[in-house]
């Protein structure tokens, strides 16, 4: 088992990672009955594409020798009714400095092959930038 979770009432969750014992709580939205107090369950969707990418950019910029710390991923959700979901991911990734071309273009192509975008819906509209400082 990965993790466990557990209705706390009042649309909240708590989640936890068996293995490490961190924790998530999750809230339901203004827009959805909520107090929006927390990250809503498509918002962690959202930011475990971001979370994602960067993971799997690190690897490879390890495999590199490049620097990624500091590199940044700023998400935005856009949600759609009938039926209610995430129609659309936008993501800006910014690195802390330029890279060789061909590193920039691994590490995209790295970025754009990453387990969680694999996973989402073809349908959902999924727009990635990245910026070099």
């Amino acid at each position: 088992m990965t993790s466990k979770v557990i209705y706390t009432g009042s649309l909240r969750t708590e989640a936890e990672h068996l293995k490490s014992g961190a924790k998530i709580i999750t809230d339901a939205p203004t827009d959805n009955h909520g107090k929006g107090e927390a990250f809503s369950p498509t918002d962690t969707v959202a930011t475990a594409l971001a979370s994602c990418m960067l993971t799997v950019m690190g690897i490879k910029a390890d495999d590199l020798k490049v620097n990624l710390k500091g590199t940044t991923a700023e998400i935005t959700k856009t949600m759609a009714a009938e039926p209610r979901r995430i129609s659309k991911v936008e993501i800006v990734i910014t690195f802390p400095e330029t890279y060789t071309p061909k590193s920039q273009k691994i590490l995209e192509h790295t970025a754009k092959n990453c387990p969680v975008l694999e996973s989402l819906h073809p349908n959902m509209e999924k727009i990635i930038s990245f910026n070099y400082l």
